[in-house]
């Protein structure tokens, strides 16, 4: 914009216009809300986490201690983690192929007896008898 002799206004009289306070202002809001729906996102899942008893994937971690695969059952409670007393935990392996391949399945038991909690895993153990058949050798750790 130029004055009537020609030279631009001064410094002190340029201002943005209301088209670009509009962009700007959206622009704005739009990042705040992205914001805020992140923040909602992980609040609601840390109050899921916190309301919720034990999950069968921590009876696996709480299993896999020992890094053994039995063929069979096996059982636990988690009465060493506070909040978590009346909560138990059984798991059942067995081969499901000639390979050594297993399938592992953990259930977590609520203090009422109903299952709240399962997952099933497939893991390789080369020091079963049909792994070691094949010729594989398990090494130590």
């Amino acid at each position: 914009m130029k004055t009537i002799q020609g030279h631009p206004p001064p410094a002190s009289a340029r201002a943005f216009t209301l088209i670009e306070v509009m962009v700007a202002t959206t622009i704005f809001f739009m990042a705040m809300f992205s914001i805020l729906g992140v923040l909602c996102a992980g609040i609601h899942a840390a109050s899921i986490l916190r309301s919720s008893g034990p999950t069968a994937g921590m009876a696996a971690g709480y299993y896999f201690v020992t890094n053994q695969i039995v063929e069979g059952g096996d059982s636990g409670d988690f009465s060493d983690i506070a909040g978590y007393q009346g909560y138990q935990w059984r798991s059942v392996a067995a081969e499901v192929a000639t390979n050594g391949l297993f399938k592992m399945e953990f259930v977590v038991i609520d203090p009422h007896g109903n299952p709240s909690s399962t997952l099933d895993v497939l893991i390789y153990n080369p020091a079963s008898s049909s792994g070691q058949h094949m010729g594989l050798q398990s090494t130590p750790h």
